[in-house]
C-alpha cells in the first residue's frame, strides 16, 4: 500500500502481470487450434539431426525461479526436441517440440505443463536416462 491507501506495484509486479497476461492470450489458441474431438497431444518427434539449445531464452531473461529449468533445457537440447508436449501448444504450426517452449517467448514461463514436462526431462536425463525412457515418463504423467 501506497502511503495515501491505494496499491501501487513495483516495475517487476507490472511486467509480471504483463506477461501473465501473454500466457493467457497465447495459451487459448493452442487450445482452440486442436477443436473439439481432436487430440490435444500430437505425438513425439523425432529430434532434428544438430539441434541445438542456442533458441532457448536467456537465463537473465526469465524469472529468477525459472532459470535454472531453462539452463537445464539448454543443456538438453537433443532430448527437449524429441518430446511432445501434452499442453495442447502443439496445435500451433510453430510449436515443433518441447523445445519450442522454451524459445521464442519462451512458453514454458508461463505453463505448468510445459514447465513440469521440463523438469522432469532434465531430472531424468541427469539420471542418464535415455529417450525413450523420458518420453515414457512424461506420458504417465503428464498424459
Amino acid at each position: 500500500m501506497d502511503i495515501d491507501g491505494s496499491r501501487t506495484a513495483t516495475r517487476r509486479q507490472l511486467l509480471r502481470l504483463l506477461t501473465s497476461g501473454v500466457a493467457v492470450a497465447v495459451l487459448p489458441v493452442g487450445l482452440r487450434a486442436a477443436g473439439p474431438g481432436r487430440r490435444r497431444f500430437s505425438g513425439h518427434p523425432e529430434p532434428r539431426e544438430g539441434v541445438d539449445g542456442s533458441k532457448v531464452v536467456a537465463s537473465a531473461e526469465v524469472r529468477p525461479e525459472l532459470r535454472a529449468l531453462f539452463d537445464g533445457i539448454r543443456a538438453i537440447p537433443e532430448i527437449a526436441d524429441g518430446i511432445g508436449c501434452h499442453c495442447g501448444c502443439g496445435a500451433m504450426p510453430e510449436m515443433r517440440s518441447l523445445l519450442s517452449c522454451y524459445e521464442g517467448i519462451g512458453m514454458a514461463q508461463f505453463c505448468v505443463v510445459c514447465e513440469g514436462e521440463g523438469r522432469l526431462a532434465v531430472e531424468l536425463r541427469a539420471e542418464g536416462r535415455s529417450l525413450d525412457d523420458i518420453r515414457a515418463a512424461v506420458d504417465r504423467r503428464f498424459g
